[in-house]
């Protein structure tokens, strides 16, 4: 099993590929809560653009993306989801985090540890 820079290996499960074992675990958790009927539409891995590409003189800057783990409904909410470590808490991630949540208001962001 290769490890990434953070120490966590990659995961197979259900033919999906996860960055961690946290992350498959919360998988796991969240495919009982579907199937109790607790949430719905659930979503690995979705994408979300903080900023679009655009030009500058001849450059093109390319777009800023924030990838969470997962995406769901939940009491009629839409809930964004990732699995985070100390580690993986990091200066990109948070402002990543802040881009999200001011362009994204009407979606919730959960980070789970």
């Amino acid at each position: 099993m290769a490890r990434n820079k953070y120490g966590n290996g990659k995961v197979v499960m259900d033919g999906v590929v996860f960055d961690s074992l946290a992350e498959r675990n919360r998988y796991v958790e969240l495919k009982l809560l579907l199937a109790a009927g607790a949430i719905s539409d659930l979503e690995l891995q979705p994408r979300f653009e903080l900023q679009p590409s655009f030009k500058r003189g001849r450059k093109t800057v390319r777009r800023i993306e924030y990838v969470a783990d997962f995406a769901y409904t939940e009491n009629g909410q839409r809930v964004v989801e990732d699995v985070k470590s100390p580690a993986t808490l990091t200066t990109v991630f948070r402002l990543k985090e802040k881009l999200f949540l001011f362009r994204y208001a009407d979606l919730e962001l959960r980070i789970v540890a």
